[in-house]
């Protein structure tokens, strides 16, 4: 009997784990994806690969973690949001608001980013591997005297 409860816990236990793991709201997700608007929402962790979030309005949304690979952000307002570790990989990323944006750890690897706004943005520890940027307060070793100063 002990053996059975034992195995019947060694099942349950990734189950029960893998529940916790997914940080956003269902909810929000689904606001996010219905509307294109989503203010405040909690969407850590979310799966955003290859969505189509050109114009949302995501100000001041939790995307800690969530995987943006290849996701047309075109005119996105993420003023504010939090992106800490996000993976980014092959995003269109222009004309992006990401001012006082968390930017720390994004993954940009062959993303495109352009005209985008991120002043005063949190940008520790980027990934920039083969990411085209151009008109943006992005670089790698130094200031580029061409950057707009968005105030």
């Amino acid at each position: 009997m002990k053996l059975q409860l034992l195995a019947a816990m060694a099942l349950a236990t990734p189950l029960f784990f893998a529940s916790s793991v997914r940080a956003e709201n269902p909810q929000d997700l689904q606001k996010l994806l219905s509307t294109g608007e989503c203010i405040r929402c909690d969407l850590a962790g979310a799966n955003l690969s290859g969505a189509h979030l050109i114009g949302a309005d995501l100000r001041d949304a939790k995307l800690q973690g969530a995987n943006l690979v290849g996701a047309n952000l075109e005119g996105a307002d993420l003023t504010g949001a939090n992106l800490a570790g996000a993976n980014l990989t092959s995003a269109y990323v222009t004309n992006v608001n990401l001012k006082q944006t968390n930017l720390n750890g994004v993954n940009f690897t062959r993303a495109t980013i352009h005209d985008s706004n991120v002043y005063k943005a949190s940008m520790n520890d980027l990934i920039l591997t083969d990411a085209e940027i151009f008109n943006t307060g992005i670089g790698i070793g130094g200031e580029d005297a061409n950057i707009p100063d968005w105030e």
